[in-house]
């Protein structure tokens, strides 16, 4: 086995060592600064394969350095990679099967993205990028009932995960509405209509292009049995409030997080008291963002307020939920608990991290 592909032989040998020799750091730090595949604390993935899939997408093929968490078809993992010394966090939709030998993550380079447009268009074979445990709740029923897929650009991708899974007896009578520009900008274009012809899966393409941006009640004209179907959406933010106001039941993945419509802020000085680190932020900047802008490792999951794992406790000063507008300040609980990622500062605050 390759020393670089994780814990063979070798791998072991100087795990073993560096348990022997190295006090107080632990033996992953060390393996860590030898190899950075080999750290079980801080995951990494190398990257064996890029394949084009537009203009703006390009798909990763990934070998994680240490065991990987099976994931569940439709989750994501959070991909780091290193800009001028920091790294930089985003999450991106698992397209790879459950049990893959290579780990799969699409990716669309977004105008102004750093991170996306790093990973889509200039990520060589044989780059090392980090690599989270799965997570994420937008997954197939079990068992799937009557569904309903809409999705826009790059929300194809945790959908793309669930159709290579799942039992192709399973998408008899499935619908499958997809939204592009143009034929040539659908990701997975010809891999989806080569499982809607091997399957009972419907696949209907609308390409702005030519109609226009969709509505509910056109999506209602193109379903008609709709209201019957489980549906599962993924898109930008107004296609997702257009069919989250229309249809109350309706099952979404949100690539951002929803933000208030308008939240009342000062931005401010973020300490982070662990760390000594001191960032700047303004009144709808996260403190996740700020911080990491100023070189700290933050904690940080799903980047959209739902996983929690960017939480520290608020220990001074008071911030804003950017998507509830709701104030948290430290001198009515000291120590709260707040998730960094869609939490602004309102003047000068002091997280515990």
């Amino acid at each position: 086995m390759s020393v670089a592909t994780g814990f063979g032989t070798v791998g072991r040998h100087v795990r073993s060592l560096a348990r022997a020799f190295t006090t107080p750091l632990l033996p992953d730090d060390i393996l860590g600064t030898l190899n950075p595949l080999w750290s079980r604390r801080a995951p990494r993935a190398k990257v064996v394969r890029v394949r084009r899939e537009t203009a703006d997408t390009t798909t990763l093929f990934l070998r994680p350095g240490a065991p990987y968490a099976v994931h569940t078809p439709g989750q994501y993992a959070g991909i780091g990679v290193r800009i001028d010394g920091v790294w930089h966090w985003r999450t991106y939709s698992l397209t790879s099967r459950p049990g893959d030998a290579l780990l799969q993550v699409t990716v669309t380079a977004v105008p102004g993205g750093e991170v996306s447009g790093r990973l889509a268009h200039h990520t060589p074979v044989g780059a090392v990028v980090g690599i989270a445990p799965p997570e994420g709740e937008f997954i197939l029923p079990v068992p799937p009932s009557k569904l309903l897929f809409v999705t826009a650009g790059s929300g194809i991708t945790p959908v793309m995960g669930m159709l290579r899974s799942v039992d192709p007896a399973d998408l008899n009578g499935a619908v499958l509405v997809h939204v592009d520009r143009t034929p040539a900008d659908v990701v997975f274009g010809a891999e989806l209509r080569d499982i809607a012809r091997r399957t009972g899966l419907t696949l209907i393409e609308h390409h702005t292009a030519l109609h226009g941006r969709p509505t509910p009640e056109l999506l209602d004209e193109l379903v008609p049995d709709r209201p019957a179907r489980e549906i599962l959406a993924c898109g930008p933010a107004g296609l997702l409030d257009a069919l989250t106001d229309a249809w109350p039941d309706v099952r979404v993945e949100r690539f951002a997080p929803k933000r208030a419509a308008h939240v009342d802020g000062t931005g401010g000085r973020v300490t982070l008291s662990v760390s000594g680190i001191v960032a700047e932020a303004g009144a709808d900047t996260p403190v996740l963002v700020a911080a990491e802008a100023a070189g700290a490792l933050m904690p940080s999951g799903c980047r959209m307020g739902i996983c929690h794992t960017c939480v520290g406790k608020l220990t001074a000063g008071a911030v804003r939920d950017l998507q509830t507008g709701e104030r948290h300040d430290a001198a009515d609980q000291p120590g709260r608990p707040v998730r960094t990622c869609v939490s602004a500062p309102t003047g000068d605050v002091t997280l515990e991290l």
